[in-house]
């Protein structure tokens, strides 16, 4: 396997999550997206979005974390990111969808760097307006992670689901943009906890060989 990423890239983050998770290995190839490395037309051939993460595997490219880290559960089952009961699994599922769809896209570069090209944003601006999605966003999150958490280190019950996959990049995000975290303590408390995880620290930013490039 290989994946495409990123090292500040929270969504390649997901994914690097996902596959220590799964004890699986994987080859790296950065892309920088500072620089628009996704936008090579090597790269769009590969992956038409031009975005990362995509895993390359058995002759395929699956591109959006969601996608990839739903394949690598159903195909490699044990530990099982998601539950097998309807409801617990659509629970798990929402919490992920929280991030995936209502907080992360506000913040992503693509969007940033638009607010600051077209709209003439300055960067205090362009800033603020990521923590207040972070934060808006994550007081919904912890309202239900308190209420399905089991042990308060795992967002649902008390092991680790894709809800903590998505989780983990998402606060890394937070303290990047110096967001107020005083109304989550939840999701501090299962961020800290699941941090010290070798898989998932395995996984952070700054332990990846393009860090800082």
């Amino acid at each position: 396997m290989k994946l495409h990423s990123y090292w500040r890239s929270s969504a390649a983050y997901r994914a690097r999550i996902a596959l220590n998770v799964k004890g699986l290995a994987a080859e790296q190839v950065a892309h920088h997206l500072a620089r628009g490395e996704q936008r090579t037309p090597g790269y769009l051939a590969l992956n038409p979005q031009g975005l990362v993460p995509a895993l390359e595997v058995d002759g395929e490219v699956i591109g959006q974390s969601l996608a990839i880290i739903e394949y690598l559960d159903e195909r490699y089952p044990a530990p099982p990111l998601l539950p097998r009961e309807p409801m617990a699994r659509a629970q798990v599922r929402a919490m992920a969808l929280t991030v995936a769809c209502d907080i992360h896209p506000l913040g992503n570069l693509r969007v940033l760097n638009y607010l600051r090209g077209e709209f003439r944003q300055p960067e205090e601006a362009v800033n603020a307006w990521a923590r207040h999605w972070i934060e808006t966003g994550f007081v919904a999150l912890e309202a239900a992670v308190r209420r399905h958490s089991g042990d308060g280190r795992h967002s649902y019950g008390s092991a680790v689901s894709l809800a903590d996959v998505y989780l983990v990049p998402q606060m890394y995000n937070a303290r990047r943009y110096g967001c107020d975290l005083s109304a989550s303590p939840t999701l501090v408390a299962i961020d800290a906890a699941l941090r010290e995880r070798t898989d998932f620290a395995a996984a952070a930013p700054e332990r990846q060989p393009d860090a800082g490039a």
